[in-house]
């Protein structure tokens, strides 16, 4: 269960030891966006010399977009390295090209949505192919193809990713980056509004942004405990041979409840490693 991934430019290879210790449950390194045209070559043999070994956390590898010109050197410089743990897939629209991607490499695939083209083929990129490992938004892209400048607006995109992400049996998006670095309550703050959306952890691009985000994603004591006071009297029903769990509170326990209640303690679980 990763709740936080952080973002390093490929050609910032001073950057990658210290991104790997730096807390951080995975580590992205980037050779899309953050890395300038005349220096891709550059950061493709820093990043592949980096995976030349396994490190202590997972490092992903967000290649160029795959109807572009260097997405090809990108796999070519990174695929079968030992270090790698996955591929970011920047701008995907179809399931079509992660498919004839996922025929061409043995590594879990993570697609990004960025468009609204890409987000109304959002289950059908989920289910592309088994190396599908999981799906997320690419939101400062996609906020300019909507036309919207705020959180508010990113809302129904958001819903629309975890109900694909939840319906391909994929684990819960993980949201996308906030760019003020500086503004920490302002990541809190758009932490809530996406867990309560059902989005689960986030990708930071300054560790500073990491403990922020760790601690926005805890589950709070006082559900823990109910979760826990739940679990405890199902438990105790099966012990009975009874299918019907009450509460203390009175409050009849069904499935669904049960399933949250586990998702909260294994949460808290893993908080707690």
């Amino acid at each position: 269960m990763l709740l936080t991934w952080l973002y390093v430019p490929g050609d910032r290879p001073d950057r990658f030891a210290k991104a790997v210790a730096s807390g951080a449950d995975a580590v992205i390194l980037d050779l899309e966006d953050a890395v300038l045209a005349d220096r891709k070559a550059y950061a493709r043999q820093a990043v592949a010399e980096f995976l030349g070994q396994s490190h202590p956390v997972p490092v992903q590898v967000r290649v160029n977009e795959l109807t572009g010109p260097d997405v090809d050197a990108d796999l070519a410089a990174v695929v079968g390295r030992p270090g790698l743990a996955g591929l970011r897939l920047p701008k995907v629209e179809s399931a079509t090209a992660v498919a004839a991607l996922a025929a061409r490499v043995d590594t879990p695939l993570h697609p990004l949505v960025e468009s609204a083209l890409g987000l109304e083929a959002a289950y059908a990129i989920a289910t592309a192919d088994p190396a599908v490992a999981s799906i997320g938004l690419g939101e400062a892209d996609l906020r300019s193809d909507l036309g919207v400048d705020d959180e508010a607006g990113l809302a129904w995109a958001r819903g629309r990713i975890v109900v694909a992400a939840r319906a391909a049996t994929l684990p819960p998006p993980a949201m996308s980056v906030y760019p003020n670095v500086a503004d920490a309550d302002g990541l809190a703050a758009s932490c809530a509004v996406g867990r309560r959306l059902g989005l689960l952890g986030r990708a930071a691009i300054h560790p500073r942004q990491l403990p922020v985000i760790a601690e926005a994603f805890r589950p709070a004591e006082r559900d823990v405990a109910r979760a826990e006071e739940l679990l405890a009297a199902v438990a105790e029903a099966q012990t009975r041979d009874s299918g019907t769990v009450v509460l203390p509170d009175g409050r009849f326990a069904d499935r669904a409840m049960v399933a949250a209640a586990r998702r909260t303690v294994d949460l808290a679980a893993r908080y707690a490693a």
